[in-house]
């Protein structure tokens, strides 16, 4: 080998691969200690406002995001479920992962039972002065005596004497869900299948993704024991909730990210190895991929102190780019080896293109970075420093492994021979394809807005069998509904507590018109300090509700002697302390009202109202409703997130226009040349449009994730224009940039394809842009080149 073709020194070589080596080794490092995410809520607003505010607030930490549907469904009867549910529901209350847990079994109430009788008169509703009238007397005792002949009157009959006015079944009432389970062998079962019911609330956050799994690993380690030697024909568990929904959500993502990877990867070995008939190439063109990945996690790691799950879904797409540097690398610096030492005449006349592709592409994604919403904040840098890294693996790394490209010739004729029929062909189609381009974007103009009516749920990768079984099991418990919030919100928790009863007044008024079935509110446990303080203050001293007595009962079955001990009670509660949250921390009740009120994390106080909503619910009559209240906020959450939706829609739009100029831009002060900035930039706008247009004669609802994909196509694209405006401007045939360019389209359309047919739609959607969108870009980058540079290309092809 001569000095002239001599590669790079043993040292250089070492020094390189050592720093290489390290670089990926900390990154690495990095990701072994990264926290994967994959709820739903990352992709809302980093910064939003009041309202947008207190939504995340119930979607990451709320109620709803740490509620646990279970269902013991089958098994030999009613009373093997009942055991099961039983059995279950004590084993979870004693792991200390669950605020509560309900089954129907009330034995864990007792306590919270005395609790409420012996504060009856602070906590009932109905203790006003007109109660202890002569008149109110009267009739509270004779409503109570009523109950007697009823299922009922077997709770109210020992407690007549010491509560004849029924304060406590009153407060029981209240307490009871509009909606609540059916009642079999003592515990909750399903109206329609044989099925116990269980509900649970997690003290984890709902955003703790890690947490919940072991919440969920734990009740079904616990059912596999209380179900232990009952055979074949024993009950099966049904689980259901935000938490399953969410680790769910990122157990598939993890393991369609992995299975994506591994099939794109053994699919782009076999066309490596085709391409290049050498293991050895194939190794080292996978090596800027591996680290391109590698890079972009633990870039996505150190800036936002998580990674969420479609972010490392994405990793699969990056596969599609990064791979491209290595095949520009190991086929032109082979090619350019004839003219002297391959990897410097390529560093010399190729990497100027391809380092030109990458600032326009990091350009293009930059936009994303400056987002308002996390996610697409974390796909933009996940993509700029994975194609960066990747670059410069190329760029550095590979001529010390390989100083003159691929050995071996593998496809190399055959895909120069396959450029050499594109650029005969497609240029004389120009007019068709512009007149079919026309068609797509009057196609495009036509549907409008409405061809971006996706919703934040088609991120999702929850299957519809998943969501029926939660319907069933949000049915058969009476769960509240989900879909309107009613929060509460002031600065201190007192504060929060008056508003609440306010709220809870004007509801009543809907539930008796038939508007509302019922609600569930805090104020029923923990009243405000100014409602008990009223409620106590209307309670006569015992001289005076002794008089009352005598002639309330005048005449009646309860006579006033036999009341004493009512007398005694109503005078001891004249003396008790206002209930305090502090008085609720232990047993049941406690669990509940931390459910319902809870301090905000920037500050102040909220407490969330559920809403048993009926046939008649109308969210319009019930905003109405509570309008006059400031503190009180109703909103629909579907709505909302449509709303919230269609808001990053709009900004995403506009950072990617913003990153298209940048590239434009970029292009120009780079081109210096009005002609050549046409000709690179025409057949990627063209790519672009004739992929929506494709996508609109689909019906294909688009969203965010199709957007990302577009500004893929351009980042992917702008290196094939590039390199055949540098073959329009060098005014020869380059074989090997050509054979390069067809091998590294070929390995995006196959990676992107592959992820088009993935489970995780997030992913599926960027998939179904980008493949066609890739091919498309190379395609039009040929037949729009110059005339006399096509046929240059086509003859020297043809030899």
């Amino acid at each position: 080998m001569t000095a002239a073709s001599a590669g790079p020194s043993r040292s250089q070589r070492a020094l390189v691969l050592l720093i290489w080596l390290a670089a990926v080794l900390a990154g690495v490092a990095v990701i072994s200690r990264t926290h994967f995410s994959a709820d739903l809520s990352a992709f809302l607003p980093a910064s939003p406002d009041p309202r947008q505010r207190v939504l995340i607030e119930q979607l990451q930490t709320g109620v709803a995001s740490r509620t646990l549907l279970v269902g013991i469904e089958g098994g030999k009867d009613a009373a093997q479920r009942a055991d099961v549910s039983r059995a279950l529901g004590k084993a979870m209350r004693a792991s200390g992962l669950f605020d509560q847990v309900q089954n129907g079994d009330n034995s864990e109430w007792e306590e919270a039972g005395t609790f409420v009788f012996d504060h009856r008169y602070q906590l009932s509703p109905e203790v006003t002065p007109d109660r202890f009238t002569v008149e109110g007397l009267h009739n509270a005792i004779d409503e109570t005596l009523s109950l007697l002949g009823t299922p009922a009157g077997n709770i109210v009959k020992p407690l007549l004497e010491r509560d004849p006015t029924g304060e406590t079944q009153r407060i029981a009432e209240g307490l009871l869900p509009a909606s609540s389970p059916r009642s079999e062998q003592g515990v909750w079962a399903s109206r329609d299948a044989p099925r116990a019911m269980l509900l649970a609330g997690t003290k984890a956050s709902g955003s703790d993704l890690d947490a919940q799994a072991r919440v969920i690993a734990r009740v079904q380690a616990e059912f596999a024991k209380a179900t232990q030697g009952l055979g074949a024909g024993a009950p099966k568990l049904l689980m259901s909730g935000a938490p399953v929904f969410s680790v769910t959500s990122r157990d598939q993502i993890k393991h369609e990210a992995t299975r994506l990877a591994i099939i794109g990867g053994v699919v782009m070995s076999g066309l490596l190895m085709l391409a290049f008939a050498s293991p050895r190439a194939l190794v080292i063109a996978l090596l800027p991929v591996a680290t391109g990945v590698v890079g972009g996690t633990a870039a996505v790691s150190l800036v936002f102190g998580h990674v969420h799950g479609l972010t490392m879904g994405f990793g699969s797409t990056l596969i599609g780019e990064t791979v491209d540097y290595a095949i520009y690398y190991l086929i032109q610096a082979r090619g350019a080896r004839v003219h002297g030492t391959g990897w410097q005449r390529w560093r010399d006349l190729n990497w100027p293109t391809v380092r030109l592709g990458l600032l326009t592409s990091v350009c293009g994604f930059a936009a994303l970075v400056f987002s308002g919403f996390p996610g697409l904040a974390q796909l933009g840098v996940f993509s700029i420093a994975g194609l960066v890294v990747a670059a410069l693996a190329t760029r550095y790394g590979l001529p010390m492994l390989a100083p003159d490209g691929a050995t071996g010739m593998g496809m190399r004729h055959l895909m120069a021979r396959a450029a050499g029929a594109i650029a005969r062909t497609l240029p004389k189609l120009r007019w068709l394809i512009l007149a079919v381009s026309i068609g797509a974007a009057g196609l495009v103009a036509w549907q409008g807005g409405d061809l971006w009516r996706a919703k934040l749920s088609s991120m999702s990768p929850i299957k519809q069998e998943m969501s029926d079984l939660d319907a069933k099991l949000r049915d058969d418990i009476g769960a509240s509904d989900g879909r309107t919030l009613v929060v509460v919100q002031a600065a201190d928790q007192q504060a929060v507590l008056r508003a609440t009863e306010a709220a809870g007044a004007r509801l009543d008024a809907l539930v008796e018109g038939g508007e509302l079935l019922g609600f569930e509110t805090v104020t029923r446990i923990l009243p405000s300090l100014a409602a008990q303080q009223d409620r106590i203050a209307s309670l006569p001293d015992a001289s005076t509700l002794r008089t009352r007595l005598a002639e309330a009962t005048a005449g009646g079955p309860l006579p006033a002697a036999r009341l004493e001990p009512f007398i005694a009670e109503v005078d001891k509660a004249r003396t008790l302390k206002p209930i305090t949250r502090a008085d609720l921390v232990d047993g049941p009740l406690g669990a509940v009202v931390n459910a319902m009120l809870y301090e905000r994390p920037g500050g102040g106080w909220a407490a969330l109202i559920a809403l048993h909503t009926g046939p008649k619910f109308d969210a319009v009559r019930l905003a109405a409703a509570l309008s006059t209240l400031p503190e009180v906020q109703v909103m629909d959450v579907g709505n909302e997130l449509n709303s919230l939706y269609a808001h990053y829609l709009h900004e995403a739009f506009v950072q990617v226009m913003v990153g298209a100029l940048a590239v434009v831009v970029l292009l120009g002060i780079y081109l210096r040349s009005g002609r050549r900035l046409l000709a690179v930039c025409e057949p990627l706008a063209l790519a672009v449009l004739l992929t929506l247009g494709g996508m609109a004669a689909l019906h294909v609802a688009l969203g965010i994730l199709h957007l990302v994909g577009l500004l893929l196509i351009v980042a992917v694209g702008s290196n094939y224009a590039l390199f055949f405006d540098q073959l329009q401007e060098a005014g020869r045939a380059d074989e090997d940039t050509l054979a390069s360019l067809m091998l590294a389209n070929l390995t995006t359309v196959v990676s992107f394809g592959l992820i088009a047919i993935s489970d995780i739609p997030a992913l599926s959607a960027i998939g179904r842009v980008v493949a066609p969108g890739a091919l498309l870009a190379l395609l039009l980058s040929a037949a729009f080149m110059h005339r006399k540079t096509t046929a240059r290309v086509a003859s020297k092809i043809s030899i």
